[in-house]
């Protein structure tokens, strides 16, 4: 579904991306881990050409978005990104929230996009939320309404950057959730997160980079148990052992 071939970016003369190569399939989980400033959701933001690329090329479903002749805004609709942020819109209510892309970029009437944000809003748990303002709303909840937000627009692949990060420990798991069912749905996902339980059971291939490289790849249980790389093992043993920290003080 999306072919990446030598992704180059840069900021200010300062390389993010150093040459990234990846394929990535149809209803396949890729989860992408690493340290912070290794280019990860640079790499998510060049995807739906949020950043615009220095060289390299992306292909969706066959098609080279990185060509100036591309309607880049028509290839959005088939990518659903949710943000660390909510970015709801706080003068809207969560139905709002949730209609106004398909019927202001899909010209949906009135009444599909209310039919498809009820549906939504139920999956994702919040159909009691419907005519809730967000600041009404508790971190997880604008989390998961915001994923609602993006699914409205019928995406072929949901990208997610770090959608927990800014969440209280509580909460993310009810997120989580969420995308768990999408997953299992067979949406095909790209997720930036620092929750290695997740990476560990959800995921079907998991990414890690430092320094604007893909340094390995392999499947979730190969990676956690069998990283090849000494960085892979120097990152992973300092961050399951902060999360297991965490834990244990939670417990406590």
């Amino acid at each position: 579904m999306i072919k990446v071939t030598d992704l180059k970016k840069a900021f200010d003369g300062n390389v993010i991306l150093k040459g990234i190569n990846l394929d990535i399939n149809a209803q396949e989980v890729v989860v992408l881990i690493g340290p912070s400033g290794a280019g990860k959701s640079t790499f998510l933001r060049c995807l739906n050409q949020l950043e615009t690329i220095n060289s390299g090329h992306i292909f969706i479903n066959g098609e080279d978005i990185t060509n100036p002749k591309v309607d880049i805004n028509k290839i959005r609709q088939k990518l659903g990104m949710v943000f660390q942020d909510f970015n709801l819109f706080p003068h809207m209510t969560v139905l709002e929230n949730i209609m106004i892309s398909p019927m202001k970029v899909k010209h949906e009437s009135h009444k599909t996009a209310y039919e498809t944000a009820i549906q939504l809003l139920n999956k994702v748990g919040l159909l009691n939320k419907a005519t809730a303002y967000p600041d009404d709303l508790s971190g997880g909840q604008k989390q998961r309404i915001a994923i609602a937000r993006a699914l409205a627009m019928k995406p072929s692949v949901m990208l997610f950057d770090e959608p927990t990060s800014a969440l209280d420990p509580e909460m993310v798991g009810e997120v989580l959730a969420v995308m768990q069912n999408l997953a299992r749905e067979g949406m095909t996902m790209i997720v930036v997160t620092h929750e290695m339980g997740f990476a560990r059971e959800v995921g079907n291939r998991i990414i890690f980079m430092d320094r604007g490289y893909i340094v390995e790849e392999n499947s979730p249980q190969n990676l956690f148990s069998h990283p090849q790389k000494e960085r892979t093992k120097a990152f992973l043993s300092k961050i399951l052992s902060s999360q297991n920290n965490t834990l244990n003080t939670l417990q406590l």
